[in-house]
């Protein structure tokens, strides 16, 4: 990135940091950054010695001491925005999405950037993503969202989410979207078919519930994977293992050909485009739940590509 200019940014519920990762790699530094579990910070400071970690909850920090970024980062839950009163941000369970809301009000950067998972869009009949833009459009952004598949841009593994991206109205961009895709992809085989026999301890060896066995849960070689979830029972069968097959409605068994397993935390990671030098801390649970819970690197690093041209055009080289 000699002779472009390093835009800075703060994270929030930056986890074990693959929105973040993927920005920089585009050219940003992160500068400041904080999650509410201990293990992603560890993780986080692991990856990024050089940024303030704050550890703790959101809502105890002192906003005025996050220092000033280009850029805002984070994912918000929207589990507190309620079907009957979309307007009700005063739910105590949105008091991360107040706070990243009161942070980009605060400090004013260029623009910000939000990841949320696909079913923001229908929450509410479509008035929760529409109460969100008004928010975000009353501290002075314009506001864009789309929907887009990590599969589309490099990352082995079907996973929807919503992209939300704010600009300052400052800055006079009227017209932003993400393309539906980069034209690149990966297979499992290229992901992890090169990975090493994987060790006991990193794989999830939980009983297989019935909600697992209630769908298939094996993609092969040559498909991508299923998504990677934050829960560790949950995570999809190594392509090694034998095909699932259909017993009844919502029930599936194993194969009996070969031995079954689920996805180490460390080929999880990978096909969440992790670098593979990334070291998780916590216990087996504790890794999969930073994995699961991240943005793709290759898709937040696709979005920070996409979106830097938009800033250096308005006279910020």
């Amino acid at each position: 990135m000699a002779g472009k200019k390093v835009f800075t940014a703060a994270s929030l519920f930056c986890g074990a940091g693959g929105l973040d990762i993927g920005f920089e790699e585009a050219g940003f530094k992160i500068i400041w950054a904080n999650d509410f579990e201990p293990n992603a910070c560890e993780t986080y400071k692991k990856w990024n010695s050089e940024a303030e970690v704050v550890c703790g909850d959101i809502s105890k920090v002192d906003m005025s001491k996050i220092p000033l970024t280009d850029i805002i980062l984070g994912g918000f839950p929207c589990q507190g925005f309620s079907l009957s009163g979309p307007r009700k941000i005063d739910d105590s369970r949105n008091v991360l999405y107040k706070h990243y809301v009161k942070l980009v009000k605060q400090n004013q950067p260029l623009a910000f950037v939000g990841e949320n998972v696909k079913g923001l869009l229908t929450m509410g009949n479509g008035e929760i993503i529409k109460a969100i833009v008004a928010d975000f459009g009353k501290c002075g952004y314009d506001v864009f969202y789309k929907l887009v598949n990590a599969k589309n841009f490099g990352v082995p593994q079907d996973r929807e989410r919503v992209i939300i991206t704010g600009f300052r109205k400052d800055l006079k961009i009227k017209n932003f979207s993400l393309p539906e895709t980069n034209g690149e992809s990966q297979t499992l085989r290229e992901a992890i078919g090169d990975f090493p026999m994987a060790k006991k301890e990193e794989i999830c060896d939980a009983p297989y519930s019935s909600r697992f066995m209630s769908r298939n849960r094996k993609r092969g070689w040559d498909e991508v994977s299923f998504t990677i979830p934050a829960m560790a029972k949950q995570v999809a069968l190594h392509p090694s293992s034998p095909n699932m097959e259909k017993q009844d409605k919502d029930l599936w068994k194993f194969g009996n050909e070969k031995k079954t397993r689920r996805l180490s935390y460390k080929e999880a990671a990978a096909i969440q485009t992790f670098p593979r030098e990334m070291d998780f801390c916590g216990d087996l649970t504790a890794k999969y739940k930073q994995i699961g819970n991240a943005v793709p690197v290759k898709l937040a690093k696709f979005v920070a590509s996409f979106i830097r041209p938009y800033l250096e055009k308005k006279g910020m080289k």
